[in-house]
């Protein structure tokens, strides 16, 4: 890569969850204890490059954006194997495992994955919009999830001759994402 060339994409993940009990309950005591720790553990993530914080706190559950129990998790990684290595390969995937303890189960889509160029960083507003993106019509290029995942090259593409919105060509095991996707754990909420 010469010094022009621009910096790879970097994809961008949110993630909601429907807290079954307010934060302070007792019930919800072993997943507050977790995060500083999962917190830490995806900063020190190989391929981590930013998450959302609340202004004078250490996470973002004080943000509810999407209705008063429902907390949101927003994060940017330098490819989906990061992202994926974070999630599935480390412990947190322990505290996935539990999720049901602390969370109500979604109908809709709880996750969805996009590509931003480097050094952008995703407002909630524009996450919101992915994630209703992919509720409304299913995963594309502007809104994706593991299980159906698109590459950068494809969401550049689908982007210069404006598609892309909603639909798209789909599946899994396309180039650059080997590896990535069909756990399972993320689709089902």
């Amino acid at each position: 890569m010469t010094d022009d060339a621009p910096a790879p994409p970097h994809l961008a993940q949110l993630n909601v969850g429907t807290l079954r009990f307010p934060l302070g309950d007792p019930r919800m005591a072993d997943f507050v204890a977790l995060l500083d720790p999962v917190n830490a553990l995806a900063d020190a993530t190989p391929g981590f490059v930013w998450r959302l914080v609340e202004e004078g706190a250490d996470d973002a559950t004080g943000l509810r954006p999407a209705g008063a129990d429902v907390i949101v998790n927003l994060s940017v990684w330098e490819s989906a194997e990061a992202l994926w290595d974070f999630v599935y390969r480390s412990a947190h995937l322990d505290t996935m495992r539990r999720r049901r303890e602390w969370f109500r189960r979604h109908v809709d889509a709880h996750a969805v994955l996009w590509w931003i160029p480097a050094g952008h960083v995703p407002t909630v507003e524009e996450a919101l919009e992915r994630l209703a993106l992919l509720r409304g019509g299913g995963p594309s290029p502007r809104a994706f999830t593991f299980n159906s995942p698109y590459t950068a090259d494809e969401a550049a593409e689908a982007a210069a001759i404006g598609r892309g919105g909603v639909g798209g060509v789909g599946g899994v095991g396309r180039p650059g994402l080997e590896g990535v996707g069909r756990t399972g754990l993320e689709e089902v909420s």
